[in-house]
């Protein structure tokens, strides 16, 4: 109980500290108060423990170079850097701070951990290392701010930024900084997300039904939706209309299994066996949550244009619920 009060308390710092930043950055100068309470946050976060890599990625985290974000106390005292914790801010408080392009309850900070700086939880400086890049999702190269527009449609569930808006320019700045050091176009160590072996077993929604009891529930809570505290997300939803949505990034089971090997439980990443890494991820997107925006009309031609694969549950069955109908308040989440 006191790992997860205290796992609580940080995350509630975080919030409070993207807010304050905010607060402060809008009117053109960040107050003391809110620079320590800023720093404050980065020094909690930043003492959680980084996962060791899985079996399946120590190969490769053997032969590529590790890397470690500067301080926030490297951060310029100058526009640049107003602007570089402006981006920080909106990072870890996206909800809110970004409101008018979320339609969800989650933050960028959701599902990279540690502000953006944790390995093994794609890390934004990655990003800003491996872009401009091809994705075969929208089949052209995407620059960093087009990658970043797409967090924003899928998994935030809402609508991109226009580029050159005052989100965008601030959380690019931000990887800017965080990637400040590191060889640009290089494959670092931690970069994305751990890559597990397929499992010995067929993923089995039951066994990650348990998983997820056992492990996850306490947090996310028995229902998926997460917890809140003063009307802040501590703990976000993981299906359901306040999720992210059927065309988002963590849809794909194959890196929902990554990210929870590495990082699931909070601070106790890599106690899971890759077998319940891949049942818990199985379950989690085995559950209605938000339509796929490129959706026109029908499941089955959807899944075929853009979730065809076996690590894809879009349009699948489950419990007797055709998957893929969307998720709203009046739509039982679990099947």
């Amino acid at each position: 109980m006191k790992l997860v009060q205290s796992i609580v308390a940080v995350v509630l710092t975080l919030n409070l500290a993207g807010a304050a930043i905010v607060l402060s950055a809008y009117h053109g100068a960040l107050g003391s108060a809110a620079t320590q309470l800023a720093q404050a946050s980065t020094s909690a976060a930043s003492r959680t423990p980084t996962p060791s890599v899985t079996a399946a990625s120590a190969a490769t985290a053997a032969s590529a170079p590790a890397f470690t974000s500067p301080p926030d106390s490297a951060i310029p005292d100058n526009d640049f850097g107003k602007e570089v914790k402006l981006g920080q801010a909106i990072f870890n408080g996206t909800s809110t701070l970004a409101a008018p392009f979320v339609g969800n309850s989650l933050r960028c900070a959701s599902c990279h951990l540690d502000a953006g700086r944790l390995a093994h939880s794609a890390p934004l400086w990655s990003a800003y290392l491996t872009y401009p890049a091809y994705r075969s999702k929208n089949k052209h190269v995407n620059t960093l701010a087009e990658r970043m527009q797409g967090c924003f449609r899928f998994s935030m569930n809402g609508k991109a930024p226009p580029l050159g808006d005052q989100v965008l320019v601030a959380l690019e700045s931000y990887a800017f900084f965080l990637a400040q050091g590191a060889p640009v176009g290089a494959k670092l160590a931690g970069g994305g997300y751990p890559t597990l072996p397929r499992p010995a077993l067929t993923m089995d929604f039951d066994r990650g039904a348990k998983v997820f009891g056992q492990k996850c529930s306490l947090c996310h809570g028995a229902d998926g939706q997460g917890q809140s505290s003063n009307g802040a997300v501590v703990f976000p939803p993981l299906w359901g209309p306040k999720s992210f949505n059927w065309g988002a990034g963590m849809g794909s089971i194959k890196n929902a299994a990554g990210f929870i090997k590495a990082n699931m439980p909070l601070s106790q990443g890599n106690t899971l066996s890759d077998q319940e890494a891949w049942d818990v991820a199985m379950f989690m997107d085995s559950h209605e949550r938000p339509q796929d925006p490129r959706f026109k009309g029908s499941i089955a031609d959807t899944r075929k244009q853009h979730h065809e694969s076996p690590d894809d549950m879009y349009g699948q069955t489950v419990n007797g619920q055709l998957l893929g109908k969307g998720a709203s308040p009046l739509v039982k989440a679990r099947p």
